[in-house]
């Protein structure tokens, strides 16, 4: 009998007709995956093999607009989901009331975040603190009528290819010496599906994201620490023996377990790979020949995608695949990608009221770090001569300098699109970039003349920690001081001012926390929580609301900004 190894997923929820939608499951053997749900609607698929694992992207059909239904998983008709037993609410499917003539469409709360360990790696000192996305899912749980995500954001470092909790090292331990390259770090296929398990098999985790759609994105540690900083880096790694099984296998596990999902059921109709990997008995091969080719040739795959909900609109944006690395022409997005970028944001450019950039990397970085990177990025293509180029690219990688900043032309790029869409009559209520990665979360203002409101809104990570010393370095680089000394670096490196000038209107918040953008009409709301530690006398970590701010009024407030400061309430917006 077949059983459920991983999943249910709920991935894509049609916010066109509000009638269907995919959930991802793997099972521990070829089977028929069927999903059925109360209210009648459902799917069924014959799962797909890869490496020896089993998989389906289940279509849901069937589904009424403005509804909200449980559902079961059931695998050659014997039902696997829910688990027997268990103490957490049905799974549903929520889909969006979809909009009549004459009426307003739905309005989107989304809540995001990145940088998830399911455990601190091994060596680490004391544990990361509360798991926020853990405790989330325990008060959704806990209370039927709390208000949920629409959908969840999860902007890179779902899981750590190269930072391994003592578990999966000793699990590690047992199938081959760690001795040997690349040691205590995942090698092969095999080893990134332990990380999957390890992250997505948590009770809490798993209930919630069987229930609340989500979109993914891969960043760095999905691979390895600083992927595609730089030519001299990538070169280094691929003359290892080690490195091409890693980065195939991360590739290939990131198109299973992340990428399919964030493809709405069209999407998957008209891609050939999918097809492939379904049609034959085995499809790892096929597989494995994509990510070969999206390894030597990154421009021959976009992982990027769009998303639009109602009169929302994401941009989901690969910004470390589509990468140019020659140090002569360096830049965030290639050529392809970058005019696939403009082109979504331009499209329709006047039929939505908000814009969603999603960058795992944050586009306005604390002004002492955006002009180090540009520094850097100066050093490194030579303008200070051969030894500071050489100078330049030790510390890009030793202090990680691969922010947009870091490829100037590319910011600029991306500040004149935000500035074009943004200004006229057309122009959204807001335009907000929507970033992970630096372990702390702020939000911060460009001072450009748009009509919209423009945002950089960061939010990490949702369960890891900062070293004080990283902490006070971004403190620093918000202060006066930082800003005095940026521009120490800019007549170094004669890079210039920027081409924009930013603000910080809210944090820096250290934590593990979330944070949700309520979107209604052409209004916007701004909500960050983060997870505390159980209260004395209570059993479970809690969240606390640290900010709660109208982001479409110019007279707009924090509720509470101070570290541990904050109010206990409803997950969802005031």
């Amino acid at each position: 009998m077949a059983g459920l190894r991983l999943g249910p997923l709920l991935r894509y929820v049609d916010w066109d007709t509000g009638g269907s939608a995919t959930i991802w499951i793997e099972a521990d053997r070829p089977c028929q995956a069927e999903v059925r749900c109360a209210d009648g609607a459902g799917g069924s698929v014959r799962t797909f093999q890869i490496a020896g694992h089993h998989y389906a992207l289940v279509p849901v059909t069937g589904l009424a607009p403005g509804s909200t239904t449980a559902y079961e998983v059931l695998l050659d008709g014997v039902r696997v989901w829910p688990l027997p037993g268990t103490a957490f609410p049905p799974s549903t499917i929520t889909t969006p009331a979809v909009a009549a003539a004459g009426r307003p469409a739905p309005g989107l709360r989304l809540t995001f975040g990145s940088c998830r360990q399911a455990a601190p790696p091994a060596g680490r000192h004391g544990p990361h603190g509360p798991d926020a996305l853990d405790t989330l899912a325990a008060r959704l749980a806990a209370d039927p009528d709390e208000v949920r995500p629409d959908v969840l954001l999860l902007l890179g470092d779902q899981v750590y290819a190269d930072q391994l909790s003592q578990e999966t090292r000793r699990w590690l331990a047992a199938r081959r010496d760690l001795r040997e390259p690349p040691g205590a770090q995942v090698a092969d296929y095999e080893e990134y599906t332990r990380l999957y398990y390890e992250s997505w098999l948590d009770p809490e985790i798993r209930w919630l994201l069987s229930t609340v759609p989500s979109l993914q994105i891969f960043d760095d540690h999905d691979v390895v620490d600083d992927w595609n900083t730089s030519a001299a880096w990538l070169a280094e790694m691929r003359a290892t023996p080690w490195w091409p099984e890693r980065v195939l296998s991360g590739l290939m596990s990131y198109w299973v377990y992340q990428h399919l999902g964030n493809l709405s059921p069209a999407e998957l109709a008209a891609d050939p790979l999918y097809e492939a990997v379904r049609a034959a008995p085995d499809g790892t091969d096929a597989l494995r020949a994509f990510a070969a080719a999206a390894d030597a040739d990154p421009s021959s795959v976009r992982w990027s995608y769009r998303r639009d909900f109602g009169r929302s609109r994401l941009l989901m944006v690969d910004t470390r695949a589509a990468r140019v690395l020659a140090e002569g022409g360096r830049a965030m997005l290639d050529p392809a990608e970058q005019q696939w970028l403009r082109d979504n944001a331009l499209a329709g450019h006047g039929g939505y009221d908000h814009l969603l950039i999603g960058s795992s990397l944050p586009w306005l970085m604390p002004p002492l770090i955006h002009d180090a990177e540009t520094w850097n990025a100066a050093l490194c293509r030579g303008e200070r001569g051969p030894r500071w180029a050489r100078i330049g690219e030790d510390l890009r990688r030793r202090s990680d300098l691969e922010h947009w900043a870091a490829f100037p032309a590319s910011f600029a790029a991306l500040s004149d699109l935000i500035e074009e869409v943004g200004t006229g009559p057309r122009a959204p209520a807001t335009v907000c970039v929507l970033s992970g990665d630096v372990h702390h979360a702020y939000v911060a203002e460009p001072r450009i003349p748009s009509t919209a409101r423009v945002f950089q809104l960061t939010c990490s990570p949702v369960h890891n920690s900062i070293h004080a010393a990283v902490k006070w370095g971004f403190r620093l680089g918000w202060s006066r001081t930082g800003r005095w000394l940026g521009r120490g670096f800019s007549r170094h490196g004669r890079t210039g001012r920027p081409p924009l000038s930013w603000r910080r209107t809210g944090g820096p918040w250290f934590g593990n926390q979330l944070m949700t953008l309520a979107l209604a009409g052409r209004s916007a709301r701004l909500r960050l929580d983060q997870a505390h530690k159980a209260r004395k006398g209570q059993r479970t970590a809690r969240l606390v609301t640290v900010l709660d701010r109208e982001l479409t009024s110019t007279a707009a407030t924090a509720s509470a900004a101070g570290p541990g400061g904050g109010t206990e309430g409803a997950y969802g917006p005031s």
